[in-house]
């Protein structure tokens, strides 16, 4: 029987990780999970793990915050010192965090084969540290499942094909359908005093948006334009906060909040009339939700959420957020869209199915 170390390091891979360990329960597989604690969030260890109905992890490494190789560096000796002691065959690593980069990096020097889930996605743009994670882990590994077919195709250009490539579909969604109550979505709303597509969902986190003090105070005066026709909802991630306690907001109806649990946010997500982000993961959820999205960056890994889903890609130009955004406004509530391909909560099972393959063709040691 096969062990396979699951590694997560950020509340997102969390979410992506669900649907697939809910389907390998009951295989052959011995499955263990190991936090690196990149970031770490108290949250995960009560209700988040419960709705997500996973269990606590196995190993905590409690890398914590700090430089990119430091924390490189650490999930590399914390995931060799869990294979070396528990001899796992197989490590899964999702998304493109530096945990991910780390812990296929600790197992690959050990032999130990590595399957990456949301493998092919690419942005192109290389000052993003997460691009680096990307292209250095799907090469890595020998297993790589992908979210849509272009992720497919940003591997065939780069020579990696075969069976080793494999389309099952995007396992964020399926936590997503899963969890998201429509009812529970107007209580959320009504007790942050707001009403159903009255609201404007803002979140932004990135260096390119939150870091330079000129870039962060012009967006915040585009928001308070917009703001003239909706309330702005800002759930402020700590590093955004830092930066925004030197800036002066333009008016009273951008409302910052604490960042917002799992189940809340998607509420939040689900009635806005309009969300503004430079999240890769909210380009997605706002597409599978049918809500309308403009994304403020130059580059997306995810252009199926523009080709297919409700999302707009507006650069870094304030100027261009505010037209696309007023533009946005004034278009009716947009039609229902059919789901993108494979985005329809069955991308766990999927998954299950092509690693519990894999395992089977890999001898255990």
């Amino acid at each position: 029987m096969n062990r396979l170390l699951v590694v997560v390091g950020a509340r997102p891979n969390f979410v992506k990780v669900a649907p697939v360990l809910h389907a390998l329960r009951g295989s052959p597989l011995e499955v263990t999970l190991l936090h690196t604690g990149q970031h770490y969030d108290h949250a995960l260890y009560g209700s988040f793990l419960e709705q997500l109905d996973m269990p606590s992890p196995d190993f905590h490494l409690g890398v914590g915050s700090g430089t990119h190789a430091e924390q490189t560096a650490g999930v590399m000796i914390g995931c060799e010192r869990v294979l070396l002691e528990h001899g796992h065959e197989i490590v899964l690593v999702p998304g493109d965090v530096n945990s991910a980069l780390g812990a296929a990096l600790a197992a690959v020097k050990l032999g130990v084969s590595v399957i990456h889930l949301e493998s092919g996605l690419r942005s192109g743009d290389w000052t993003m540290p997460e691009e680096v994670n990307r292209v250095l882990t799907d090469r890595l590994s020998r297993l790589l499942l992908c979210h849509s077919q272009e992720a497919i195709s940003n591997l065939a250009i780069e020579g990696i094909a075969g069976e080793h490539v494999q389309l099952v579909g995007n396992t964020m969604i399926d936590s997503l359908l899963r969890l998201h109550d429509p009812e529970r979505a107007h209580e959320v709303v009504a007790a942050h005093g707001l009403e159903p597509d009255d609201y404007l969902l803002v979140t932004l986190h990135r260096p390119a948006t939150v870091d330079d003090a000129e870039q962060l105070a012009t967006t915040m005066e585009v928001l308070g334009e917009l703001a003239e026709h909706a309330t702005i909802v800002f759930p402020v991630h700590p590093r955004t906060r830092k930066h925004l306690s030197q800036a002066r907001l333009p008016c009273d109806r951008i409302r910052l909040l604490d960042p917002l649990g799992y189940l809340d946010f998607i509420a939040l997500q689900s009635l806005a009339r309009l969300v503004i982000t430079d999240s890769g993961g909210v380009q997605e959820e706002t597409s599978a939700l049918g809500v309308p999205c403009v994304t403020y960056r130059t580059t997306t890994e995810r252009p199926v959420t523009v080709t297919l889903g409700t999302n707009e890609l507006v650069g870094l130009d304030p100027v261009a957020l505010l037209a696309a955004c007023r533009r946005r406004l004034a278009e009716p509530s947009q039609e229902a869209r059919p789901p993108i391909p494979l985005w329809d909560g069955a991308a766990g099972e999927r998954a299950a199915s092509a690693i519990q393959a894999f395992s089977a063709s890999s001898p255990s040691r």
